[in-house]
């Protein structure tokens, strides 16, 4: 039975956005790099580095869906807690690496920042739910 909503819609939505980040992928990404003139092994670390975000968030969507069944949210919230400043180290990193290379496409990077704080805000409320224990 679900114990904690937040982290259950925080783990759908990650689940769904890995799939749909892959399928993104092959669809529009990875075709492009593979149809340039640059070095095969570019773009091998190009089509490993894309899939390792695309694991990477399905076993976090498994993993909050895993803690949303847990009854005593203290054992579970420092892990939500870490999840949630990876996600925001990780668009950091996008975010600076942009800003860096390719200054006019920040703008391009908003919907990601939303989807960040969205997960970030559902993952505080669900470490702030009060851990109610049987007496």
């Amino acid at each position: 039975m679900i114990k904690n909503y937040y982290y259950f819609i925080v783990g759908i939505l990650t689940i769904l956005f890995s799939v749909t980040h892959a399928l993104n992928g092959h669809a529009t990404v990875l075709p492009v790099i593979d149809a340039s003139s640059i070095e095969q092994s570019t773009k091998t670390t190009v089509f490993y580095v894309w899939h390792i975000i695309s694991v990477e968030n399905l076993v976090y969507g498994i993993a909050f869906i895993l803690m949303s069944l847990v009854r005593d949210f203290s054992k579970v919230r420092f892990t939500a807690v870490l999840v949630a400043v990876i996600m925001v180290a990780r668009w950091a990193v996008i975010f600076g690496s942009v800003a860096y290379k390719q200054p006019n496409s920040l703008m391009d990077n908003l919907v990601d920042l939303i989807v960040i704080i969205f997960y970030v805000i559902l993952i505080v409320l669900g470490t702030r739910k009060k851990v109610k224990l049987p007496v």
